[in-house]
């Protein structure tokens, strides 16, 4: 990340705990644009996760819902220390701009696509994955034209994630009603239909600034 005009607004940014990996982060050789790339690897083991749930029963299944909510998650806490680093602990390189975008892009689709394979509906993943992906082209749309990023929801990166991390905690109970994939199915169409509605209202909210 080269400036910090693209940064989410995240509280997580502001904790003790947070500075203090930033610290010890930044006296290693590890850079931000590393830590970039490695989100695409959590986020590839979570839609790997989520795809073979599908097909898993018992404590297989069980386990690889976890895995998959947990790499989702350290999908994010990727995208929160290669800022981090590159901004508080000054290690920005001349790429990191590219190295900011273009790994949560496949993160995205790596995840949703994933899920919707696991659940045999892979058309709702890959809907949810280019929905996504408007979501952040909409908001990149807006910096090309003398804009500030729009960040807002109501689907936005870390909505969807929270999303698909909630609805794999949850599927863990779906043998109490012998149900099967039914809790990631609502959350690909929640995430689906809420960041279709992101573009749209990132759209019109530019269009009026354009206008303004």
């Amino acid at each position: 990340m080269s400036d910090t005009e693209n940064r989410r607004p995240l509280a997580s940014r502001d904790t003790g705990w947070a500075h203090s990996i930033t610290r010890w982060l930044a006296a290693t050789s590890i850079t931000p644009n590393q830590i970039s790339m490695a989100s695409m690897g959590f986020a590839a083991l979570a839609g790997l996760a989520l795809w073979q749930a599908g097909s898993a029963d018992g404590v297989i299944r069980a386990v690889l819902l976890i895995l998959g909510g947990l790499f989702v998650q350290f999908r994010l806490l990727c995208n929160l220390f290669d800022g981090m680093v590159a901004v508080e602990a000054g290690k920005s390189a001349p790429d990191g701009a590219f190295w900011n975008e273009f790994p949560d892009r496949v993160a995205d689709i790596a995840i949703l696509v994933g899920a919707g394979y696991g659940l045999g509906l892979p058309a709702l993943g890959w809907a949810a994955a280019g929905f996504a992906v408007l979501t952040a082209y909409v908001r990149e749309l807006g910096r090309a034209c003398g804009q500030q990023a729009d960040f807002s929801g109501p689907m936005a990166k870390p909505h969807r994630m929270a999303t698909i991390t909630a609805a794999a905690v949850l599927s863990l109970f779906e043998p109490l009603w012998n149900g099967r994939g039914e809790v990631l199915t609502v959350a690909l169409w929640i995430v689906a239909i809420g960041a279709a509605l992101t573009a749209l209202r990132r759209s019109a909210r530019l269009v009026k600034a354009l206008r303004g």
